[in-house]
């Protein structure tokens, strides 16, 4: 028993260790600095620009050069020089619809444990009249992924991600 313990303090150690340090290790800050990798971007794609002074602006992409990114706002299309720019960021896509989906089956396999439990535990004893006898396991399950589903599609999801940023 002692040595299974062992076992597994050195495998949440190092699971740990690998969490802590897997941001060091990836390959995303080496990339960031590619100005290149805007022209990954598609036209009219939103995105966050940080620029010197840390003013921050959303807009649409429009193109980009070598010496600067074209956007487009609501006042027309704007070059901003690639020196002044700290940082250029896309927004990621939403996944609203899967997420919901993985609630519902989580919360109705939720639902379906507690309403099994639920109706173990009201066992008649004697004289009963038992009208509905699963009960909690015909309408808990339905309700447990209503539930999953709302809090899976209000779950924030996609985010921005860095695409360049200036060394």
């Amino acid at each position: 028993m002692r040595q299974v313990k062992g076992i597994v303090c050195l495998g949440l150690l190092c699971l740990f260790l690998g969490i802590a340090t897997s941001p060091a290790l990836g390959d995303d800050d080496k990339n960031q600095a590619n100005w290149d990798r805007l022209k990954q971007l598609s036209p009219g794609e939103e995105i966050q620009v940080v620029q010197n002074g840390a003013k921050s602006s959303r807009s649409n992409f429009r193109s980009v050069t070598d010496e600067a990114i074209v956007v487009s706002t609501a006042t027309g299309e704007q070059a901003i020089a690639r020196q002044s720019i700290l940082r250029v960021s896309s927004k990621g896509k939403g996944h609203r619809v899967r997420n919901a989906l993985i609630g519902a089956g989580v919360g109705a396999g939720a639902g379906l444990g507690i309403g099994a439990a639920t109706d173990h535990h009201i066992a008649c004893t004697g004289i009963c009249v038992n009208i509905l006898p699963n009960l909690g396991e015909e309408i808990v399950p339905p309700l447990g992924a209503i539930v999953g589903a709302v809090i899976g599609a209000v779950v924030p999801t996609g985010g921005w991600h860095v695409i360049y940023r200036a060394r």
